[in-house]
C-alpha cells in the first residue's frame, strides 16, 4: 500500500484507538459518547475499505463547500448520530432533491450505511466519522444547513452522567449558528426527563421558534422513518417525544431599517 493511502481512507490501516483524528479530542471537554463498538463484520470492514472514498468525507478542518461536495446546489440536511443509518438511508432515497450529511462515531454503523448506500446507488449522501461537536466547531461554516436532525441521542439516564448529554445550551447555540434562517432543528428522544430538558433549552434559545402552537412537543412527523429500536419500544408501550423548532429570520437591530 502506498504511504499516502491512509490519508485518503483512514479505515484501511489505522485502528480506532490509534487514529489521530479520533484522539485529537480537546482534553477539557466532556465527551457525550464512549466507544462501545460491537465487533465489526467482514462486510462492514470491506465497506469501510472500499466505499469510503465514494461516500466518506476526510476532514482537514477547512470550511467545506457543499455544492462542490455533492456536485450540485440543493438543500442540505445534517444528521448527527445516525446509528446503523437505516433511517437516514430511507430519507435519502425518499428525498432525492435534497442532500444529506451524516455524522457517526460508531464504525460498524458507518460500515452498514456505506453498504446500504452502495446498494441503493445514492448520490445525495456523504458521511463523516468523527465527533460531531468538533466537526461543527471546526469544519462547517455558519448558515450552511437547511436542517439538523438528532434522533435518539444517548440519554445518559444516571444523574451523575447527565453532564455527558450532548444537547446542552452551548451545543444548541453551536448548532443554531450552522442553520440557515427558516431552517429546522428536529430532535426525537424516548427518555422523558431528557425530552423536557431539551424542550427547556430550545425554548430558552432566542433564535429558535417552536413549530407547535402551544410551544410544547410536536406530533410524530411522517417524514421521519421509524427505527427498529423505536418500533420495538412502541410495541412495549414506550413513548417518543418529538421537538421541531425553526430558526427565526434575523431580526433588524433596533434603530436600523435593515
Amino acid at each position: 500500500m502506498h504511504p499516502t493511502d491512509n490519508a485518503k481512507n483512514p479505515f484501511k490501516r489505522i485502528s480506532v484507538s490509534d487514529s489521530p483524528k479520533t484522539e485529537n479530542y480537546p482534553p477539557h471537554r466532556i465527551r457525550s459518547f464512549i466507544r462501545r463498538e460491537s465487533r465489526i463484520t467482514a462486510g462492514q470492514q470491506r465497506a469501510l475499505n472500499q466505499l469510503w472514498e465514494r461516500f466518506g468525507v476526510d476532514i482537514d478542518f477547512f470550511e467545506f463547500d457543499p455544492d462542490q461536495l455533492f456536485g450540485r446546489r440543493a438543500p442540505l440536511i445534517l444528521e448527527i448520530g445516525f446509528g446503523d443509518g437505516e433511517s437516514l438511508i430511507s430519507m435519502c432515497a425518499t428525498n432525492p432533491d435534497m442532500d444529506f450529511l451524516g455524522i457517526e462515531i460508531y464504525r460498524p454503523g458507518v460500515g452498514h450505511l456505506l453498504l446500504r448506500a452502495a446498494e441503493m446507488a445514492l448520490s445525495n449522501l456523504r458521511i463523516i466519522c468523527l465527533d460531531a461537536v468538533e466537526v461543527l466547531e471546526r469544519y462547517l461554516p455558519d448558515e450552511c444547513l437547511n436542517g439538523v436532525q438528532l434522533f435518539f441521542p444517548d440519554p445518559w439516564p444516571k444523574l451523575r452522567h447527565r453532564k455527558r448529554r450532548l444537547i446542552q445550551p452551548a451545543f444548541v447555540s453551536l448548532v443554531v449558528r450552522k442553520i440557515k434562517a427558516g431552517g429546522q432543528l428536529h430532535i426525537a428522544t424516548d427518555c422523558e426527563n431528557y425530552a423536557h430538558a431539551i424542550l427547556a433549552i430550545l425554548k430558552a434559545t432566542a433564535e429558535l421558534e417552536n413549530t407547535t402552537a402551544n410551544n410544547e412537543f410536536s406530533q410524530y412527523p411522517p417524514y421521519r422513518p421509524l427505527t427498529k429500536f423505536e418500533q420495538r419500544g412502541k410495541h412495549l408501550g414506550h413513548s417518543v417525544w418529538e421537538l421541531l423548532f425553526i430558526k427565526r429570520p434575523e431580526m433588524p437591530k433596533k434603530g436600523t431599517l435593515f
